[in-house]
């Protein structure tokens, strides 16, 4: 804790206009940072993360099959830390990020590129990728804080030093990052889609799958990550239905056969 409120000290002098950041020097880039009210790392984590957080943690994809034994070490790490943010706060942004893997705890953040929405995370969910083991000095998206959120960060090193101490967790990370190729091979396809239908079966198509066949999400908010109206996502919604595609009850989408979806969407 002596080690951050000196880290502290020093970036409050050095970012002003932040009511506090922490700076983490340990990833060998200068002044890359995150914007956070609260910062606790080390012994303290056990007693900070709540039953339902180690859940989260050990639910997600990077320690996918882990017990807790195995991932209590990368916790208890001095290099890792939990970080509170509130909501309209910025974890990442091309220009201010930090060389970490994060998971999210607890609350919603929003990813988005220029007026583009990428996706919105969900507690499990992991962020960063994008920064580790490159020396690019911009980040590719910006992340926001939806809701009051929760997060826990793991530096580049302790990435990597994990990835060397468990092959579960390398090959988990490796996963994950296949993933995300698919997942952006969809969002590009969403994006080249013609009509508001092609856009939001491409979207469904990519972000469900056979063991999650539904989306809870308003409208609006579809919508806005789909970048069309709200009268032409009606429509197709109402296009879509009529095909047997899907089934719409207030918020929540479901599809019945995401096989005959994609049939239909190529």
């Amino acid at each position: 804790m002596h080690r951050i409120k000196r880290r502290e000290a020093f970036a409050s002098r050095r970012f002003p206009f932040y009511p506090k950041v922490t700076v983490d020097f340990s990833v060998g880039i200068s002044y890359n940072a995150i914007v956070s009210n609260e910062t606790e790392s080390g012994d303290h984590m056990n007693h900070i993360l709540s039953s339902q957080e180690w859940e989260r943690l050990e639910s997600c994809a990077l320690f996918a099959g882990c017990s807790r034994d195995e991932i209590e070490p990368a916790v208890l790490d001095e290099a890792c830390c939990v970080q509170t943010f509130q909501p309209g706060q910025t974890l990442y942004r091309p220009d201010l990020f930090s060389r970490c893997l994060g998971v999210l705890l607890s609350g919603g953040v929003r990813v988005t590129r220029d007026t583009l929405v990428i996706s919105v995370l969900s507690p499990g969910d992991l962020f960063g990728a994008a920064a580790l083991f490159n020396d690019r000095p911009d980040y590719a998206t910006t992340l926001t804080a939806c809701s009051p959120c929760r997060v826990v960060m793991f530096p580049q090193e302790q990435v990597s030093r994990m990835m060397d101490a468990s092959p579960r967790i390398r090959d988990n990370y490796i996963r994950y990052l296949s993933g995300r190729i698919r997942f952006l091979s969809g969002k590009i396809r969403s994006l080249a889609a013609d009509g508001a239908d092609g856009k939001l079966a491409q979207y469904l198509l990519t972000n469900l799958t056979p063991e999650r066949p539904r989306l809870d999400c308003p409208a609006t908010e579809l919508a806005r990550r789909l970048g069309i109206s709200r009268a032409s996502l009606y429509r197709a919604f109402d296009s879509l239905s009529e095909q047997g595609l899907i089934c719409r009850k207030g918020r929540t989408i479901t599809v019945p056969d995401l096989g005959m979806l994609e049939s239909c969407a190529l």
